[in-house]
C-alpha cells in the first residue's frame, strides 16, 4: 500500500514538473527560447532536451528498457544535450520530451518501486540501484531545472510560476518595492558585517 502511494506521488509530482517546464517556452520567439541566459550558456530549450535526455536514459537504459529514441552512448556525452542545434526545431524537442515521457510512465508504472536497475555512471556501491531511488533522482534533476527555467523566464519578460493558471498580472511597481527592500536589507547586513570588522 506504501508503494503505491509513494510511487504515485512520486510520479505526479514528475509529471507536474514536465508540463511547468515546458509552460517556460510558452510565447517565447526561437531566438529567446534558444539563447544563452548565463555565462555557461543555459538556455530553456536546452534545459527541456537536457531533462528528456535525463529521463530517457535513467527510465530506459538503467532497467534494461532502452529508449526508442536515439541516444549517443552516455560515455560519449558531449554538452550536446543542453543546448538545440539550429536544425533541432522547438517541436522536435519537446516532441523528443513527450515521448521521453510515455516511455519513462511505462517504465515507472510496470515496475514495482524495488525493481532492481543499473547506473553505470555512478560510482561504486551506488550503481546497483532501484526503481525507488532512481525516481527521487530523476524528480530531484526535474525540479532543479524547472527552478532554473522559471529564474532565466523571470529575466526575459518576468513571468513566474509553475502553470499558467497561477499565473498573476505583474505589478511592475510592487515588484521594485519588493525588490528595493530586499537590496536595503541587503546593505544594511553589508554595513553591519564591515563594523563588526
Amino acid at each position: 500500500m506504501i508503494d503505491e502511494f509513494a510511487k504515485d506521488t512520486l510520479h505526479g509530482r514528475l509529471r507536474r514538473d514536465r508540463e511547468a517546464l515546458l509552460w517556460k517556452l510558452d510565447g517565447l520567439s526561437e531566438y529567446d527560447a534558444r539563447r544563452p541566459l548565463t555565462a555557461t550558456g543555459t538556455n530553456l530549450l536546452g534545459l527541456v532536451k537536457h531533462v528528456a535526455t535525463v529521463e530517457a536514459r535513467y527510465f530506459g537504459e538503467v532497467f534494461g528498457r532502452p529508449s526508442p529514441e536515439p541516444l549517443p552512448r552516455w560515455q560519449d556525452s558531449d554538452g550536446s544535450d543542453q543546448w538545440a542545434a539550429e536544425d533541432e526545431t522547438r517541436d522536435q524537442v519537446i516532441g523528443f520530451y513527450r515521448r521521453t515521457w510515455e516511455h519513462a510512465d511505462a517504465t515507472i508504472e510496470e515496475l514495482p518501486l524495488d525493481a532492481p536497475g543499473h547506473v553505470p555512471w555512478w560510482p561504486e556501491p551506488f550503481s546497483r540501484t532501484n526503481l525507488f531511488a532512481v525516481l527521487v533522482h530523476v524528480l530531484g534533476e526535474s525540479i532543479r531545472h524547472t527552478g532554473h527555467a522559471d529564474i532565466l523566464r523571470e529575466g526575459l519578460d518576468g513571468r513566474t510560476g509553475l502553470r499558467a493558471e497561477h499565473e498573476k498580472r505583474i505589478d511592475e511597481e510592487a515588484r521594485a518595492a519588493h525588490r528595493a527592500k530586499i537590496e536595503q536589507a541587503a546593505r544594511s547586513a553589508a554595513r553591519a558585517e564591515v563594523q563588526r570588522s
